[in-house]
């Protein structure tokens, strides 16, 4: 089958898309791979959908090397429902996945060792299929993300240490005070129309460090407080975590009133009986702090936390700028990122799933839900891939291997020379595209760098002596290649490039 330009839908840019922030969706616009749709959203065009196509069977390669199992559930059913299936321990572990818009994996393991071996396997293999999709990405934990000037997510950075914000952990700064020494008893004060941590700070003349702050959540429909020090800001993903919620939110203001008589400015944790309360590890260790009354218009003075009330003492907080590096003390970085891959642990209780172990007893399988971002992989790439020119596609995902451009294709040589190289790119199983085009060759080529396929074979005036032009994207080398072998050309290009790139990524390994 010959693929030519003039039937193709490619709608390339001479200038910047206007405001488009983003240097890879600009890139992709121009290049004729997208269009902005409603609410951001973006659509695919043929050349993108080509592209993912490649990128779809570099992962469903590596997914199998792994040992997982594709399947399809539609979306209305969880694809894990289909594990109430699975019986004994015999049949374990299981990792599945399947395309939907994005690829979602799922793994079935037996005891915490297993599944801590699911999520190595699941890591590696996200690792191999960025690597052979020539993206620079950072480990983040159990995530892997890139660096965006228009990222979603933040990344933070230390010495040997990088992680997702909701993730990282950092030394907090020191407190604005330090505690009243003594061991003091919670006394109660009136503070009137006083509601925020500012505002108590300002009426007893103590830092927002000396204030505890109390928030109330509704975790799998129950009621949670959690503590924080007055300065800091909660993580609700940690807390989730902590709490192994499927859902979480914020108390409203009268399930508030009705389970601690008040209201969000005067909450705090003495006294308090039947719902459970997490502190931030924060808050380990401080003394004779202040904190709400559960009255309002009162707080507490002279509370320490583990003594004048229980808690579950934890990672809560959001690290922010000023904190300090676990691995030495030294100061973080924040910068905007895009996570493009996971691996997370998911709760069972949602699935009711259940199998028998070795010794026949009843035990609930751990999951876990992992998933890669096709639409936020494309864009990475874009972003990572291109000059002043337009895009830049490694050979591995391009959409075609290279354009077939006949500098005038009105001329008959060059055109039989077009159809001979296509025939013989088609016997080889390479796909390229033929530029069947009426236009000036200037315009050909500007299209060509714009579209990022690797290379591009010019057919001219060389054709006399039996050459053509073979002229590889990214460095713009040029090499003159007997018409004969330029298909052979292109294929030892190409293995080339993919034997850089898995010896490069067994070096990351």
């Amino acid at each position: 089958m010959i693929y030519r330009w003039s039937r193709h839908f490619i709608p390339t840019l001479r200038a910047d898309p206007a405001e488009v922030d983003d240097a890879g969706l600009r890139v992709l616009l121009r290049a004729g791979y997208v269009r902005r749709g409603p609410g951001g959203n973006p659509a695919l065009l043929p050349l993108a959908r080509r592209t993912l196509r490649r990128i779809v069977q570099i992962i469903r390669t590596e997914m199998d090397a792994a040992g997982a199992q594709e399947i399809y559930s539609p979306t209305v059913q969880h694809p894990l429902q289909l594990a109430r299936e699975l019986r004994s321990y015999k049949e374990l572990p299981q990792i599945w996945y399947q395309f939907q818009s994005n690829l979602e994996s799922y793994s079935i393991d037996l005891t915490p060792d297993a599944r801590s071996d699911s999520f190595r396997t699941l890591e590696q293999t996200f690792r191999r299929i960025l690597d052979k999709c020539d993206v620079e990405y950072v480990s983040a934990g159990s995530r892997l993300m890139v660096s965006s000037e228009t990222g979603p997510d933040i990344l933070v950075r230390g010495h040997n240490y990088a992680a997702h914000i909701d993730d990282a952990v950092a030394i907090a700064r020191t407190p604005g005070a330090p505690d009243l020494e003594g061991d003091l008893q919670p006394e109660e004060f009136s503070t009137p129309n006083v509601k925020t941590i500012a505002e108590i700070a300002a009426f007893t003349a103590l830092p927002e460090t000396s204030q505890i702050k109390s928030l109330v959540f509704v975790a799998d429909g129950m009621p949670v407080m959690a503590l924080l020090r007055g300065d800091h800001q909660l993580c609700e993903a940690k807390l989730a975590a902590v709490l192994d919620a499927a859902e979480l939110r914020i108390a409203k203001r009268a399930e508030m009133r009705d389970w601690f008589g008040t209201d969000a400015g005067s909450l705090g944790p003495v006294g308090v009986r039947g719902v459970p309360i997490f502190a931030d590890e924060a808050l380990r260790g401080r003394r004779n702090m202040i904190c709400g009354a559960n009255k309002n218009d009162f707080h507490f003075r002279s509370v320490t936390p583990g003594e004048d009330f229980e808690a579950h003492f934890g990672d809560l907080r959001q690290v922010e700028p000023g904190d300090r590096c676990i691995t030495d003390g030294g100061p973080l970085t924040f910068e905007k990122a895009s996570e493009i891959a996971y691996v997370s642990d998911m709760p069972s209780k949602n699935f009711d799933l259940h199998v028998t172990d070795e010794y026949g007893h009843d035990v609930t399988p751990l999951l876990g839900s992992h998933l890669l971002q096709l639409e936020r992989l494309l864009l990475a790439i874009a972003q990572q891939n291109y000059d002043k020119d337009g895009l830049i596609l490694p050979s591995a995902i391009a959409p075609f291997a290279a354009i077939v451009t006949p500098v005038f294709y009105a001329d008959a040589s060059q055109r039989d020379a077009a159809a001979r190289i296509c025939a013989d790119a088609e016997i080889a199983g390479v796909d390229v595209l033929l530029d069947d085009r009426d236009e000036r060759p200037a315009v050909k080529f500007k299209d060509a760098d714009l579209t990022g396929i690797p290379y591009r074979i010019n057919i001219g005036k060389k054709l006399a002596q039996g050459f053509v032009e073979v002229v590889e994207r990214r460095s713009k080398q040029v090499s003159d290649v007997s018409l004969a072998n330029c298909i052979q050309h292109l294929k030892e290009k190409a293995l080339a490039q993919a034997q850089r790139a898995r010896a490069e990524s067994g070096s990351r390994d």
